[in-house]
């Protein structure tokens, strides 16, 4: 699975894997400071501001969530955003585990 990373202004467009994460994780403190809820849309990249808004489209079904960053990660080889549970849900990957996405910065 590739990895692409375009600046068009000051929207950012990648794409990747995506995972989901929540479970072990909700309640606990998630790197912006803010408690992790894994029903809140909300996901972790490895650079984007806390606080960024972004579109993420599922390439496999045209699905698409928006979601606040307000984690670190994913911490695996190839994998552009870790989406909270609520988000993979709404996606329609949870069961899977990971997908490929393209997102965007709003």
């Amino acid at each position: 699975m590739g990895l692409s990373l375009s600046i068009t202004g000051t929207a950012i467009a990648q794409c990747g894997g995506a995972s989901w994460y929540g479970p072990g994780f909700h309640g606990k403190q998630a790197a912006s400071g803010e408690q992790f809820n894994e029903n809140a849309m909300t996901a972790a990249h490895k650079t984007l501001p806390f606080g960024t808004v972004v579109k993420v489209i599922d390439q496999r079904t045209g699905k698409s969530v928006t979601v606040t960053i307000n984690d670190r990660g994913p911490f695996h080889r190839n994998r552009i955003i870790d989406l909270s549970k609520a988000a993979a849900s709404k996606l329609g990957f949870r069961n899977a585990g990971t997908t490929k996405v393209c997102i965007s910065s709003i």
